[in-house]
């Protein structure tokens, strides 16, 4: 069996500095405070590597980030938020290499604990070799390692006391004592033969669904101009949705370009009902919770939305109104035949939103009620901050959405489905919710997957992403325990 040892820092991944990944976990785990002395101690931790104390400036970037965090918290950043970023990270001439063989083994001078599930799922590695986190009996980190640089190629070393490994590829300045271990070794860059559209080519695993709010890797000058932007970022959000609330929905979409937002619109919107036919149905791809919202201010009037699982509170601070269904299919069923009776009406079959070019798995449901469907497809644009959240407060996405210095928001309108593409035909909800699911994926070139609500929850939060009614005392609390981590 031939076998792999491959650094992860500058060689799978392309920056040999992990300082970016500490913030996200000082950032996600716990709060701005800890984000901005993580970024303060940078000089610091650069000083110490030029003085050839890199594991001492290791050392301190592991104790800043997680400190008296729990352990569960870091677990959670690992999981959700961290392979997205890895991911973008990856060197695909160095992939080609590391995937061609039998036996992979990663080793890392970061945690074991933030990078094992990344490289275990999405990069197929069959060991990782770390550092770990000292926690204390309470589940707190201590923020000590067990386990410096050269324990670390003493483990190397154990690993393969009976073989010697095939390949070791790592930087030509790495640290670990792992090239005297192997047969072979290489040092980036690395060249190869393959292409990457060649189908036997072993890729890794996408990033489907992953968490957290920065959209760019807090490398030291991102990092400093997040928190620069911050304050501006939350003055401008607060002028924004103020103004939004006073204006009518007529003047919103003129008023967003003074803001620096914008509304792109593509294709045909139908005109308004009249008479006694109902409603239209706009079925549109789910990516933040202002969706429905957008689609009224385009539209220029309040159009109901159907809502799978939302907070009250959100539920009450919307500008449109919001129909909860039960998830009882008999009971939703009727629920959106009375609204489609009275109007047009707004529906997101996905069930939650994905940040990434897919589709989720589209409920049949809404075919089985109506012939008068129009595809919408939605997306949009940000900077710093994401709109969605799977572990926070749902109630603070938009607020985050408008945070952004210059959120974009694109709506494409399709043609109503013709009578033959509908239940009328004959065709069944499910046929329908595919075709409809297959059109919108085109026109946005993103990918139709099976995967659902739960999948997404189960992934990033350990739950089915369910959210209970919870009283407005308890969505206080929420908030109180959504802010705290920034007094940390």
């Amino acid at each position: 069996m031939e076998s792999i040892v491959y650094e992860l820092e500058g060689t799978l991944l392309k920056d040999p500095d992990p300082f970016s990944y500490f913030m996200l976990v000082a950032f996600e785990a716990s709060g701005l405070i800890r984000f901005a002395l993580l970024l303060l101690l940078w000089p610091v931790i650069r000083l110490l590597d030029m003085l050839s104390m890199d594991d001492a400036g290791l050392k301190l970037m592991v104790f800043v980030a997680t400190v008296g965090l729990r352990v569960s918290e870091i677990e959670s950043v690992s999981r959700a938020v961290l392979p997205k970023f890895y991911m973008d990270d990856i060197d695909m001439e160095a992939w080609k290499v590391f995937s061609s063989y039998d036996k992979r083994v990663v080793v890392t001078k970061t945690p074991r604990i933030m990078v094992e599930r990344f490289v275990k799922e999405h990069l197929r590695a069959d060991e990782v070799i770390g550092s770990e986190l000292v926690v204390n009996r309470f589940g707190f980190a201590t923020g000590l390692v067990n386990g410096d640089i050269a324990s670390i190629s003493m483990r190397i070393t154990k690993l393969f006391v009976d073989e010697e490994p095939t390949l070791g590829l790592g930087r030509a300045t790495s640290s670990f004592q792992l090239f005297s271990l192997c047969k072979e070794q290489m040092h980036p860059p690395f060249i190869t033969n393959q292409n990457l559209h060649d189908h036997r080519l072993l890729r890794p695993l996408p990033v489907i669904f992953h968490d957290g709010r920065l959209v760019k890797r807090p490398t030291p000058s991102t990092a400093l101009l997040i928190l620069l932007w911050m304050p501006l970022g939350i003055l401008l959000a607060t002028i924004r949705i103020v103004v939004s609330l006073m204006l009518p929905m007529q003047a919103i979409s003129y008023m967003s370009r003074l803001f620096g937002g914008k509304i792109i619109v593509k294709g045909k919107p139908p005109s308004p009902v009249s008479g006694s036919s109902s409603g239209v149905l706009f079925v549109c791809t789910h990516r933040t919770l202002l969706d429905p919202v957008v689609l009224s201010t385009v539209l220029i009037r309040k159009i109901p939305a159907v809502t799978y699982s939302l907070s009250r509170l959100s539920e009450i601070l919307s500008p449109i109104p919001t129909v909860r269904l039960t998830r009882v299919r008999e009971v939703d069923a009727e629920k959106i035949k009375r609204e489609l009776a009275k109007g047009d009406l707004v529906v997101c079959p996905e069930g939650t939103t994905c940040r990434e070019p897919f589709l989720l798995r589209f409920s049949g449901l809404f075919a089985e009620l109506t012939d008068r469907i129009v595809p919408v497809a939605m997306n949009y644009r940000v900077g710093f901050f994401h709109a969605t959240t799977a572990r926070g407060w749902k109630a603070l996405d938009p607020i985050f959405f408008f945070m952004n210095p210059r959120p974009v928001y694109e709506v494409t309108f399709l043609n109503q489905l013709p009578a033959e593409a509908t239940c009328s035909s004959g065709k069944s909800p499910h046929d329908v919710a595919n075709y409809v699911q297959r059109i919108l994926a085109a026109t946005l070139g993103f990918e139709c997957t099976n995967f659902t609500r739960k999948d997404k929850y189960k992934v990033l939060a350990g739950n089915d992403g369910t959210v209970s009614c919870t009283s407005f005392v308890d969505q206080v609390k929420k908030v109180v325990s959504t802010f705290k981590p920034f007094f940390q």
